[in-house]
């Protein structure tokens, strides 16, 4: 049954990713099509992160009345409608339509799953089932590539992915009664000893709580990192450093390859060291790789640099979620690992287009000087956190 459930549970991860990085992969064909402007993308995902973000402050009321079982289920049906929705679409509000769904169900599934996983399993299965999501990140792009080189419309591509998450939905669905068996009784809070009901927290509870607002930092540093490098990174090697576009792409992409394959290898490293630890080491090796993209060495450093600091991502953030339920306690982790999600979106939604406005109007030669603020405030908030609200 063990051996069921975690295999369920690394599908599950997979149809998170599967989704993500497709709208970039179809929009060329999708925009001429749909006779939009090439910049019209940017609403499409802004209206997904904005559904993941309301879902994500959502998730523990959501999980409190349904359990992540329940949750993951439907939330993985809603994603697989709303893709099946763009497969049909043939208006360019019928996508802004489908992406409402599409954003509450992966913001409610990502929280939810984090937070089951974090309390149920050991940091070396948390590093690999977010090495399975950059699996899936990586499988959604390559089906749709193989629908448009096939002589296909964009919109058999998102077909495909969609009924791939219904058959995903269905094994959920049916493992359901062992999501209920590997449930463990809490630990009584005071309002149980006091007997009063239990109840979800409101948003303002959560944030008062004790180090939820250096987390939140935390978490909104470390997400912005990641997608400012991966959006900014190539084009940053390529206009001041003097790369070639088609060079600085291939190695831009081998930042999420760094990110994907440091989680594979975390997950062996977790089983001698702590998830502290693992995040300051990665912390460091984020740092190394940006000394090596700033050097005017070399460029074959700079582009080195990147896989680099793909490798120093990959245990942060599977690291963050997992200590979670350990320092701030089972009975909040839910809420708390929903916040984080919260502060994770926001983060990718606000910090990418404000460096693309630095880039346009001052230099793109300050995108180390950016990275290096944001690093710089993460490690000072984990810090801080650790020494605050030390795992329990």
């Amino acid at each position: 049954m063990f051996i069921f459930l975690i295999s369920v549970l690394y599908l599950a991860f997979i149809s998170l990713g599967l989704p993500d990085s497709v709208l970039g992969s179809a929009w060329p064909s999708m925009f001429v099509e749909m006779d939009v402007p090439v910049s019209y993308a940017g609403i499409i995902s802004a209206i997904i992160a904005f559904g993941t973000i309301i879902s994500s402050l959502m998730s523990d009321r959501i999980t409190f009345k349904l359990g992540s079982g329940k949750t993951t289920f439907i939330s993985i049906i809603m994603t697989a409608l709303a893709l099946l929705g763009f497969s049909f679409s043939t208006r360019f509000w019928m996508l802004c339509i489908f992406a409402i769904p599409y954003g509450l169900g992966a913001g409610s599934v990502d929280a939810s799953l984090n937070n089951y996983v974090a309390l149920h399993y050991s940091s070396k299965h948390m590093s690999w089932l977010h090495c399975m999501w950059g699996l899936g990140a990586s499988i959604g792009p390559a089906i749709m590539s193989y629908a448009l080189t096939g002589g296909q419309s964009w919109r058999n591509g998102y077909l495909y992915i969609s009924i791939i998450q219904f058959v995903i939905s269905f094994v959920v669905l049916v493992s359901l009664p062992l999501w209920k068996s590997r449930i463990e009784a809490p630990t009584k809070t005071e309002d149980e000893e006091n007997n009063e009901p239990v109840k979800p927290l409101s948003l303002r509870s959560i944030i008062s709580i004790p180090g939820a607002k250096a987390i939140m930092l935390t978490f909104f540093c470390y997400c912005a990192i990641e997608v400012v490098v991966t959006l900014w990174a190539s084009t940053y090697l390529n206009l001041f450093r003097g790369i070639d576009a088609e060079i600085s792409a291939a190695w831009g992409s081998l930042f999420l390859v760094g990110i994907t394959v440091g989680r594979a290898i975390n997950g062996f490293i977790s089983m001698r060291l702590s998830d502290t630890s693992l995040i300051r080491i990665g912390q460091g090796i984020i740092l190394l790789g940006e000394i090596m993209i700033i050097i005017p060495i070399s460029n074959v450093l700079s582009l080195i640099g990147l896989v680099v600091m793909g490798l120093g991502c990959a245990p942060v953030y599977p690291c963050i979620i997992h200590s979670t339920p350990a320092r701030f306690g089972a009975d909040k982790s839910q809420a708390m690992i929903g916040v984080q999600m919260a502060s994770a979106y926001t983060g990718t939604c606000l910090m990418p287009p404000l460096f693309g406005l630095i880039a346009e109007h001052i230099n793109i030669a300050l995108f180390p000087v950016y990275v290096g603020a944001l690093l710089i405030l993460m490690i000072v908030m984990h810090e801080y956190l650790c020494r605050r609200i030390p795992i329990k």
